[in-house]
């Protein structure tokens, strides 16, 4: 193992910034994630360098740390990971531009997607960035973009939830499903939001009109029918589901956690895009698009005061994988943010 304190030589750059450096694969945070200084990257003419004020961890972050399923190396790096940490969301300021890029400027507030994002320095792609929100402190940015991205196309573009409709939403506390469970209510749908215990009243607090304890019933043995299942931390098999569904009624799988090496809960969703054409459902998945339309039409959302994360807890830069250890001890509600501090 390199000392923390030697300068990690990258390509591009002048200066060193403090960053998470991962060199190898590995499921526990603590073993493969560690302080480090890198090189500050640079940008080519089409990307922007943002100082990164805060950033976030999600499921996400695990399984692109951990390459599992083994499904996800083909873009995280066969072998070993091709960036050197798994962080996706920044919030921050533009530091600079490449000289193809239109629509932002240097000191401009920006929220997204970046790569290698836990670090002070992150290069990102224009249309992958917004205006920060200006309601939002950067910690609060930093925890929207991929779980906000995945619960908006969920819930409007794939789930087609409208006024009056029946809803479900599994996975209700944590970070996709706490925008998931606003999302729903600001489109007129009645929501059940399935949760445990100890997270009940967060969920219903975002306008969950029904809540479930999983931990003391099951939610899907009742006799109500959903025109449509949120399906993020189910892990319950089709046939359940469909149960739980109107004759026409759409289920989206955004999520599931399994012990399969090679592919994880991904089985489900693929035999769920399979057998959805010989059926009246429709029943499917998607991977979320990380784009700046999505992110505007967010921030359209959080500055009318109909969307507004939930920050489960801060941790500074140096102690992410005490971040990503309490994601993974399942007690989060909502996001946990990274911040790092202003120059």
């Amino acid at each position: 193992m390199r000392n923390t304190s030697e300068p990690i030589a990258t390509t591009g750059g002048t200066g060193t910034m403090a960053a998470v450096m991962q060199e190898r694969y590995g499921a526990e945070p603590e073993a493969v994630l560690r302080p480090a200084r890198l090189t500050r990257p640079s940008i080519g003419p089409g990307e922007v360098l943002v100082r990164v004020l805060a950033s976030s961890v999600d499921r996400g972050t695990w399984h692109m740390m951990a390459g599992l399923p083994y499904a996800v190396r083909p873009v995280s790096g066969l072998r070993r990971p091709k960036l050197p940490n798994p962080g996706r969301n920044v919030a921050g300021v533009i530091e600079a531009v490449g000289s193809e890029v239109t629509g932002f400027a240097p000191g401009d507030e920006v929220y997204g997607t970046a790569a290698a994002a836990f670090a002070e320095y992150a290069t990102a792609r224009p249309d992958r960035i917004a205006p920060k929100p200006a309601g939002l402190t950067f910690e609060e940015a930093a925890t929207v973009p991929v779980s906000a991205l995945t619960a908006l196309q969920a819930v409007r573009d794939h789930g087609k939830v409208q006024e009056g409709q029946q809803v479900l939403i599994t996975g209700a506390a944590g970070g996709v499903g706490t925008f998931a469970v606003q999302l729903a209510h600001a489109f007129g749908a009645r929501v059940t939001a399935v949760a445990s215990t100890p997270k009940l009243d967060a969920v219903r607090a975002l306008g969950a009109d029904h809540v479930i304890d999983y931990t003391r019933e099951d939610f899907l043995a009742g006799p109500r029918r959903y025109d449509t299942v949120i399906d993020i931390a189910g892990n319950r098999g089709l046939r359940d589901l469909r149960r739980a569904l109107t004759p026409r009624g759409r289920l989206v799988i955004t999520g599931g956690e399994a012990k399969g090496l090679w592919l994880g809960g991904t089985d489900r969703q693929l035999r769920a895009q399979m057998l959805s054409p010989f059926t009246g459902q429709h029943l499917g998945t998607f991977i979320a698009s990380e784009h700046a339309d999505g992110l505007r039409d967010l921030t359209v959302l959080i500055d009318a005061g109909t969307l507004s994360p939930v920050v489960g807890g801060v941790y500074p830069l140096a102690e992410t994988a005490a971040a990503v250890r309490h994601l993974l001890d399942g007690r989060v509600t909502g996001k946990l943010a990274l911040t790092l501090p202003a120059e």
